[in-house]
């Protein structure tokens, strides 16, 4: 278990703060959308039943990929699995707001909405913390507590922050990279190697992560204004 006094567990922390903060927005967007068809009276029940739906389907991805990950080269593909969500966060949103969800006019229809929509939502999420949290079982709990507020009350405040300051959509994906070039540096079938080799790969590869993803969203982004006839901010 990682120390709480130490520089790597306080990083850690911060680190799975700010992902719960950047990726823990739509879900809540999702479950409004899911909800906005219900008459009064069982909105709150559909928003109740939908949060917990989809805090127990992270529960259980959470113990899948922190098992799986385990398992030598498998945090590669953790690695690319979370450049890409990094570079798709960079992406200009969409004209039709990039959120296809039917409303749901029975409670049972709206809560089976949320659970499917975050089955394919939260795995971003449940992959970053998992690569964030060093195998701190403490850390992933709390990364999981912390997305529920975020989802329940914080997604709006978090949208306008990231309207207002596209910056922090940039730190963001950069963060995403970081902790992918660092799952790479401690996958099982390199750890050894790289630390053996010097300590400071470490720091070269999540260094090189963060960049990639930057450079490859950005550009990839510019490239999609231009075709739209717009100019990237």
């Amino acid at each position: 278990m990682m120390d709480i006094t130490s520089p790597q567990f306080w990083m850690a922390l911060l680190q799975i703060v700010a992902i719960d903060v950047v990726l823990g927005g739509d879900n809540a967007v999702v479950i409004a959308l899911a909800c906005r068809k219900l008459p009064d009276e069982l909105r709150r029940k559909g928003i109740f039943w939908g949060v917990f739906g989809a805090i127990l389907l992270r529960v259980v991805l959470i113990f899948f990929a922190i098992t799986l990950l385990q398992i030598p080269y498998l945090k590669l593909a953790g690695a690319a699995m979370l450049l890409w969500i990094g570079v798709k966060l960079l992406q200009p949103e969409p004209e039709d707001g990039g959120h296809e969800i039917d409303g749901g006019t029975t409670l049972f229809s709206a809560i089976k909405t949320i659970i499917i929509a975050d089955a394919v939502m939260s795995l971003d999420n449940v992959i970053a913390i998992a690569g964030a949290s060093n195998d701190s079982m403490g850390l992933i709990v709390f990364g999981l507590a912390l997305s529920v507020p975020i989802i329940v009350w914080g997604s709006k405040l978090v949208m306008k922050l990231m309207d207002r300051f596209p910056v922090v959509v940039v730190l963001g994906g950069a963060l995403l990279g970081w902790i992918a070039g660092d799952m790479v540096a401690t996958d099982v079938a390199f750890k050894s190697l790289i630390h053996d080799a010097s300590p400071l790969w470490k720091w070269v590869l999540c260094g090189t992560g963060a960049a990639l993803v930057v450079v490859i969203g950005k550009w990839l982004a510019a490239r999609t204004l231009k075709s739209q006839g717009k100019v990237a901010a």
